[in-house]
């Protein structure tokens, strides 16, 4: 009798995490859709991919768009760098299906743990190009360490990450 009680809170628990998503909230597997949150820190992490991306698409002048916004070419180089971690998180979301391998699952969990350290590292890094090799101005490396505190403080606060992280793909029955 206890146990029935416990496993029927336990099912409306289980309930109440979805009940602020509507329908359109979920994939096709009925996992949570990622949170857009996760796509911006990706996407912060990723920045010098992306401006190397745009930079090979401008056909007329493909350096022009990385010395505007890297002037110093070694920091769009450092960025490359702290962003290897960002593309580890891109080739598990890539990967993360039902039939993928157990690492992708393993390492799925730890997403955000690996997020973090990918933000603290290119903190890290703009630091040392600040005080080392002064690259950067004061007012970037501020806000550059507001951006990645905000981010962080999301990736710990969002009910949806949480969610997101704690669900894995799987097949479902055909209907």
């Amino acid at each position: 009798m206890k146990k029935e009680k416990v496993s029927s809170n336990h099912v409306k628990a289980s309930a109440n995490k979805y009940q602020d998503y509507s329908v359109n909230d979920f994939d096709k597997f009925d996992c949570l859709k990622l949170s857009k949150r996760f796509y911006l820190t990706l996407i912060f992490i990723l920045r010098g991919y992306l401006v190397w991306l745009m930079s090979v698409t401008n056909m007329r002048d493909r350096v022009a768009t990385i010395e505007w916004l890297y002037p110093e070419k070694n920091l769009f180089f450092l960025s490359l760098a702290s962003g290897v971690l960002g593309l580890f998180v891109a080739l598990i979301l890539s990967l993360r299906k039902p039939d993928a391998p157990t690492w992708v699952k393993a390492c799925w969990s730890h997403c955000r743990a690996i997020l973090v350290i990918a933000l603290l590292f290119d903190l890290l890094i703009n630091l040392i190009a600040f005080y080392v090799w002064q690259l950067q101005s004061i007012s970037w490396l501020i806000t550059q360490g507001v951006i990645v505190v905000t981010l962080i403080t999301v990736c710990f606060t969002s009910k949806r990450i949480q969610l997101n992280l704690a669900e894995f793909p799987e097949t479902l029955p055909e209907k």
